[in-house]
């Protein structure tokens, strides 16, 4: 396979991952043809801030979703999640960008300082107010035992999951480093992304003009096909363990 090739004798691989590597684990992506949103616009409508803040009702629904399905405690990491944790320690693994809120590739063992989470996180929320967080399961329970739109108890705010919404500010820290990521590696990896979601998506012209190559695994065709050297269909969870098993192995 040429991109194990390619990745076997890289320094140093940046590690983009979308909503495609976390599919085999029981989570649909947003945007595929059988997407959350692509099924179901209005929940894509939905998403945005401000919707959150001013509709009450919204919140409660939300906690209440949240409550039963508790998605992060049904579903477990695949072998996509897995093999990135291979390559971690054969000492390639520059950083580990991530668009997904899931968790599953600490979950599945990744050095949680190697990952970045420009979305934000499902396992954590967060006060809009002050600032304050705490474990999402902290919030839940509350939730179960009868509180229908739990706030901040250090300053009696909005909380919400620690997930990026429509019409909140990425982090500026975890944007620096992705950029430094495609500024420094060899090889930029893109895995389970249409690369339509910017800034993020920028990591790919960034990287080719450090003259790293690009590896783009994915089943539908990204709006930077045409910067890969290399393009892999198929399914991510049977793809990846071969292209970043040691072709020495």
């Amino acid at each position: 396979m040429a991109a194990q090739a390619l990745i076997d004798t890289a320094v140093s691989v940046a590690v983009l991952t979308g909503a495609g590597i976390s599919t085999d684990s029981g989570i649909p992506d947003f945007r595929g043809p059988q997407g959350v949103w692509t099924k179901n616009p209005e929940a894509e409508k939905k998403s945005h801030i401000d919707t959150y803040i001013n509709d009450g009702e919204h919140r409660k629904a939300n906690w209440q979703r949240l409550a039963k399905k508790q998605i992060w405690a049904e579903v477990d990491p695949n072998d996509g999640h897995r093999a990135l944790v291979a390559l971690e320690r054969r000492a390639k693994l520059h950083t580990l960008v991530t668009q997904n809120v899931d968790g599953l590739h600490q979950v599945a063992g990744s050095d949680p300082s190697l990952v970045v989470e420009v979305h934000g996180t499902t396992r954590r929320v967060k006060c809009l107010d002050c600032g304050d967080g705490a474990p999402m399961q902290k919030a839940l329970d509350r939730v179960l035992a009868g509180e229908d739109d739990p706030s901040c108890k250090t300053c009696g705010g909005i909380l919400k999951s620690a997930t990026i919404s429509f019409g909140q500010s990425l982090e500026v820290d975890a944007l620096e480093r992705a950029q430094v990521a495609a500024q420094e590696c060899d090889v930029l990896l893109c895995i389970g992304t249409s690369l339509g979601v910017f800034p993020v998506a920028n990591m790919v012209p960034i990287a080719q003009n450090f003259d790293a190559e690009i590896v783009i695994v994915n089943a539908e065709p990204t709006g930077f096909d045409d910067l890969a050297s290399i393009l892999v269909p198929g399914s991510i969870s049977h793809v990846l363990p071969v292209m970043l098993r040691s072709a020495e192995l």
